[in-house]
């Protein structure tokens, strides 16, 4: 199986899920309110945090299954073994401090209307009762994703997330717009999704092999894991503290108004996982150079995959937000909107040295970038937040996404050969959305000028693709008769 077809099954899991929620996210808002859609964005940012209890075995067991590609099936079993035995105990852990935790956020700092508080803490057990299905359910994936079943894995991922944003949609609108109920069915698809991949496991690890600890592979999965895990821990924070800062600051409101625009930047990350997550397993047994000339195509293959597209966004957000959720809501996102599409295009290319250093066996360089970012990072937010409010805490998430991917890239090996190209599209991204703030869609120069980048761009990727894949596509367009031999 070729690493670009496992790439487009990644990326067709991820695009089917987006599909869905611009249907969703409206009925959500409709049907629940603003004010119990920001507690369940906040709901959901602090189960993805505490996710960390997974000790990194999710992907500490994808790389050592994938290490163990050719070694016995009875080997590859044991080290399924001991890291599903080793995240129940810790997903369990987890559950009990994300209650705590929860409890004392939703009930002391997080400003919402009072009526609703005690709804939001009963709630809370609910959320608790997530983190070892979410654990779970890490570990089961990585392990298939360890053995290349990327097919199987997003199969079961399309459906469990249609399944959880579908199931508590259901419940608003039988039973009306309760929390209780509406992370009973988020918890239940969670459930069905991790039965399903422990179905898939067995098939393809577990089964003809007794179920025995091995306890030699736990050192083995936690050195790898332990750095992981300290990625997991930091790594969210820079994530999710704008919106908790702006829960606590300025309210619920608040946090629906980032976060809707927020939900649809970050999906650009799709592309950029897709690929390399089907990059990593082969990543992982690669020597030093070929691991290098594999991130430097990466780099490439993303500026003509996804600039484009992102630059046709920077304009058409604000007009896609008002029609969306209205043009209150819309209005105040679109702004914000555009700088995080800037933001999350330039932390695409932060992913292939990501990649790199994890395959490589040096999670810890990760980590050991993390915190040297945590600082700077807060000290920004709080001088954007108290200057700019929404908008200042915008450009602090674009200048880490860049500074994010300039570090990572020092750090995988100081492999800067794409930096120019880079440059070079993220100036045309400000432009675009410069254009897009001067003017409105109604106006003959945001169209001109969406043109003339847009043209710009397209010139630019199509120079950006590297030369194999370059080729097969002037031989896919002379197959169809669209250029003649001469590729013209």
């Amino acid at each position: 199986m070729s690493v670009r077809r496992h790439a487009s099954y990644n990326l067709v899991g991820s695009i089917l899920p987006l599909l869905l929620s611009l249907v969703t996210v409206p009925i959500y808002l409709k049907l629940i309110g603003p004010d119990r859609y920001g507690v369940l964005a906040i709901a959901w940012l602090l189960l993805g945090y505490f996710g960390l209890f997974d000790l990194g075995l999710g992907r500490a067991t994808s790389y050592r299954i994938a290490a163990l590609r050719d070694a016995s099936a009875e080997s590859r079993a044991n080290t399924f073994w001991a890291a599903l035995t080793v995240n129940v105990g810790m997903g369990v852990i987890g559950g009990v401090a994300l209650w705590v935790a929860a409890r004392l956020f939703f009930g002391q700092a997080f400003k919402v209307d009072e009526g609703l508080r005690p709804e939001i803490l009963t709630a809370t057990p609910l959320l608790a009762a997530s983190v070892p299905v979410a654990t779970l359910t890490g570990v089961l994936s990585g392990a298939l994703q360890g053995r290349e079943k990327f097919l199987q894995t997003n199969t079961v991922s399309v459906t469990s997330t249609a399944m959880f944003q579908l199931f508590p949609l259901g419940l608003a609108w039988a039973f009306g717009p309760n929390l209780v109920l509406l992370l009973g069915g988020a918890l239940s698809a969670r459930l069905l999704s991790a039965l399903a991949l422990g179905c898939l496991c067995h098939l393809e690890l577990t089964k003809g092999h007794p179920r025995r600890l091995d306890r030699r592979e736990i050192p083995l999965l936690m050195k790898y894991g332990g750095w992981v895990t300290l990625t997991s821990c930091f790594g969210p924070l820079l994530v999710i503290v704008d919106r908790f800062v702006i829960g606590a600051v300025l309210g619920a409101v608040a946090v629906t108004t980032y976060t809707v625009p927020m939900q649809l930047a970050q999906r650009l990350a799709i592309v950029p996982s897709a690929l390399t997550t089907a990059l990593f397993p082969k990543m992982s047994a690669q020597a030093p150079e070929e691991q290098r000339a594999i991130g430097a195509m990466a780099t490439r293959t993303l500026v003509a995959l996804i600039s484009l597209p992102v630059l046709g966004g920077v304009f058409l957000i604000e007009p896609f937000l008002r029609l969306w959720v209205g043009a209150e809501i819309g209005g105040q996102a679109g702004p914000l909107g555009r700088l995080m599409l800037i933001g999350f295009w330039a932390n695409a290319f932060a992913l292939v040295p990501f990649t790199r250093l994890q395959a490589s066996g040096r999670p810890d360089i990760v980590t050991k970038v993390l915190l040297i970012e945590i600082p700077p990072y807060f000290l920004a937010l709080y001088l954007g937040m108290t200057h700019f409010g929404l908008l200042g805490a915008g450009f602090v998430l674009v200048a880490r996404h860049i500074s994010d991917c300039l570090l990572l890239t020092w750090a995988a090996g100081r492999d800067f050969r794409n930096l120019p190209l880079l440059a070079g599209n993220l100036a045309l991204l400000a432009l675009a959305a410069a254009a897009a703030s001067i003017w409105s869609i109604a106006d003959i120069g945001w169209w001109s000028s969406a043109v003339a980048l847009s043209l710009i761009s397209l010139a630019t990727g199509y120079w950006a693709l590297p030369k194999e894949i370059k080729a097969q596509l002037v031989g896919k367009l002379r197959q169809a008769g669209l250029v003649n031999q001469a590729g013209n």
